[in-house]
């Protein structure tokens, strides 16, 4: 038995944040139905690659779903809509701040006729505030919203988060939004309405960051795989890649030392508390440097976590997949699909008495 068992949720979003939010119902056993319209979701079209003729982007956040094409801004479209209303617990809408309203489909309009529905609205930067009606999108708001300031090094040109972290965290939101408001429907009776953008999503990402300069006075800056406020604390040469050593504390730090083959280095001033290898990190990272760049990422790595010193090589996709750690866990899933006979998806990152939300549908096409 899945949580949101008997729970329907219709689904107007697009694009990344939106169908992300509903798949997070729909994977904890909302009955989602997509309302795609005539030309259907934007991401059908994002590509190459495609996976047999179908958006990898599509495909992946848009699992145990159904579908249905309706043109909402006909009169057949409204009144299917509002048809399906009627039996609705959550109505997921993304559209700049009055779209819907000019259907007569915002809150304000639906709630005197259907007074237990949740609606959750997704916007680029709320509905209030001089940037209400622009468009957003999740390098912008990486952009405006600071990530990128603390992203790579200064040297370099502004390197955007190598996942949609804005879009899909919106949609995290969203989906922790509506649960929240169907727990205070069961205390209230009445439906509520749940509200969040990209923008917010952007500056939440951001607290400890704010923290350091309130504190400082001082914009933080990039670091590239490091930390600001500890070291050793990123990426460091091996022979054939790059492994990640995260030394967060001085016992951890006096470890590695050793297992460098330089003791020494823990009783340096220069690097005998966080804060002294924090002031000289780039001292201290030449010296790690020049002994990691002598051995290979595997062999490294597992020395190191051998002597309790947290390492991790960078891994890509290929070598991602071959993990026994990623097997052994079944978050990668797999079900028939008509057109993709090697059809996987990736589950939701939790389990609830030990089982995780199972594939019940592929992605509608």
């Amino acid at each position: 038995m899945l949580p949101l068992e008997n729970v329907r949720v219709l689904d107007t979003t697009q694009n990344v944040a939106g169908p992300y939010a509903a798949m997070i119902l729909a994977e904890l056993g909302a009955e989602v139905v997509k309302i795609e319209p005539p030309q259907g979701d934007a991401t059908k079209h994002w590509g190459p690659p495609f996976w047999n003729g179908i958006s990898p982007t599509y495909m992946a956040l848009n699992r145990n779903k159904t579908k249905i094409t309706l043109d909402l801004k006909t009169k057949e479209g409204l009144a299917k809509i509002k048809e399906l209303l009627a039996n609705t617990d959550v109505l997921l809408v993304s559209s700049r701040p009055g779209a819907m309203k000019r259907l007569g489909l915002d809150y304000d309009a639906l709630k005197a006729t259907f007074p237990k529905l949740v609606y959750a609205e997704l916007t680029a930067f709320g509905n209030t505030g001089p940037r209400a009606n622009e468009p957003g999108y999740d390098p912008l708001m990486q952009a405006m919203g600071g990530i990128m300031s603390v992203t790579g090094l200064p040297e370099l040109e502004p390197i955007r988060v190598g996942v949609s972290i804005i879009d899909k965290t919106t949609g995290l939101w969203t989906a922790l939004g509506v649960l929240s408001a169907l727990r205070l429907r069961d205390q209230t009776g009445h439906g509520h309405k749940v509200d969040t953008s990209l923008y917010e999503t952007a500056v939440s990402w951001m607290d400890i960051h704010f923290a350091v300069y309130w504190a400082s006075g001082v914009p933080p800056r990039g670091w590239g795989s490091g930390a600001s406020m500890i070291a050793p604390y990123e990426a460091f040469p091996t022979s054939n890649g790059w492994i990640i050593i995260a030394a967060g504390n001085d016992n951890l730090f006096q470890k590695l030392s050793a297992a460098l083959g330089h003791e020494e280095w823990s009783s340096d001033p220069r690097f005998a508390t966080n804060a002294s290898r924090v002031a000289n990190r780039v001292e201290l990272k030449r010296l790690i440097s020049e002994v990691t760049k002598t051995k290979s990422t595997k062999d490294l790595e597992s020395h190191l976590m051998s002597l309790e010193v947290p390492a991790a090589g960078v891994l890509n996709l290929a070598e991602i997949s071959q993990e026994p750690q990623l097997k052994e866990l079944g978050i990668i899933q797999s079900i028939h699909h008509e057109s993709i006979p090697d059809f996987r998806s990736v589950g939701l990152p939790l389990s609830i008495d030990g089982g995780r939300p199972p594939l019940r549908r592929p992605p509608p096409v």
